[in-house]
């Protein structure tokens, strides 16, 4: 690739999501590479630690799908690719894109799209507008699964394809590289007391918004602690529900709630936006991702597996790739649990046994989730894998 390469990556917000978390990652791959990484995207939470990492942020009115203000962001960018140098824009979300896509065209440089999400699709011009995201010189996967909807949705694109997993970073999410002080510190930030961790945790990290599944989760929960007396727990656990609203708080009222009213309280916390995903995972004794709605990738489910906690996930979507179990594999190869998404039922049994199983049987399920998340999805592959689709058209 060209020495002292620029890539300009778009994204809405540089919030605390997936596509964000992996904006931030490959940024960091490009200027370890010797390259200079570009982020335009509104402020967020992420801005900080991006130009820690040596990459370098721009402000602008990125999440708007106004005709009028995409065509201004086109401009924009169109002004920046030649002020900057930029070499490749690479697009990582829809609204965005399409200014991007305009850019890179009237500035002849490859343009690249990363298909983060599943879509929806149920008209000619929704259909139209998510098919910006298929319309890159190179069209970046992050699951097989994702790969199968982009050619069943965008036959144009199946040439352009390439499957990249969303990566972790495997030093990060394991046990030996998380310190006691960074545990205690999380404790005492979300008002955990001895007694409260002295109860098998059970840990949610996602955002609060209604298709995560939280509401299920709690039902989940709630029929657990009602069932206590008759299951193998010994103690009734406690819920960690960490996230954040991201503006809108209808939704994390509603949970509060919720909780108040079925005298959940102290049975189920919400502890706000988690900046220490891997000390929380040192804290939980199960994890859950019970999002209703299907998810490209899953990146929770990897990370609660790199680090040795034992996942439930919803069966659906990339799911099948990311947590292996029954009847994909056999009970042997195991490496977590799948339940029907919405399913309170399927849930609460699972939660059950995974929180009764013996230990020696937990430990030979993690340990397998563990060496399935280093061999697939680790930050390592992801990064090299996106600089060699840049190479292909930069060489």
């Amino acid at each position: 690739m060209m020495k002292g390469y620029v890539v300009l990556q778009v994204v809405p917000r540089l919030e605390a999501g997936g596509v964000e978390r992996t904006t931030v990652d490959i940024a960091q791959a490009i200027v370890n590479d010797g390259g200079r990484a570009l982020v335009v995207a509104e402020p967020g939470l992420l801005v900080e630690e991006l130009q820690q990492k040596g990459g370098v942020f721009f402000a602008m009115d990125a999440a708007s799908k106004n005709p009028l203000k995409m065509l201004q962001t086109a401009r924009s960018l169109k002004k920046m690719v030649l002020q900057q140098g930029v070499n490749l824009i690479h697009a990582r979300s829809r609204a965005p894109a399409w200014p991007a896509f305009w850019a890179a065209r009237a500035c002849n440089i490859p343009f690249v799209t990363t298909y983060h999400g599943v879509y929806s699709q149920k008209s000619a011009p929704k259909a139209l507008y998510n098919s910006v995201m298929a319309r890159g010189d190179r069209v970046i996967a992050n699951s097989q699964f994702t790969a199968d909807l982009i050619s069943a949705r965008h036959p144009f694109a199946r040439e352009q394809l390439r499957i990249i997993y969303r990566g972790t970073d495997l030093d990060a999410f394991h046990p030996d590289a998380v310190l006691d002080k960074q545990i205690k510190a999380l404790a005492h930030d979300w008002q955990l007391s001895s007694e409260d961790l002295s109860r098998p945790v059970i840990l949610n990290v996602a955002r609060l918004t209604g298709w995560k599944g939280q509401v299920v989760l709690i039902e989940a929960v709630q029929k657990l602690l009602k069932a206590i007396s008759s299951n193998a727990l010994n103690k009734k656990p406690l819920l960690l529900l960490a996230g954040g609203s991201q503006g809108d708080t209808s939704y994390e009222d509603s949970l509060r709630q919720m909780i108040n009213e079925r005298g959940l309280a102290d049975d189920i916390r919400l502890v706000g936006h988690c900046a220490d995903v891997p000390a929380a995972l040192a804290l939980a004794n199960c994890a859950v991702v019970a999002s209703i709605r299907q998810e490209s990738f899953g990146r929770a489910a990897v990370e609660a597996e790199a680090f040795g906690v034992p996942v439930i996930v919803t069966d659906h979507g990339a799911a099948a790739e990311t947590v292996l179990g029954p009847p994909q594999v056999d009970e042997n190869q195991r490496t977590g649990w799948r339940v029907p998404p919405g399913d309170v039922d399927a849930l609460q049994e699972a939660l059950t046994t995974v929180l009764s199983l013996p230990q020696l049987e937990l430990l030979a399920i993690t340990k397998r989730a563990q060496c399935h998340a280093r061999d697939n999805f680790s930050l390592t592959s992801m990064c090299r894998g996106t600089l060699d689709v840049y190479a292909e058209l930069l060489d």
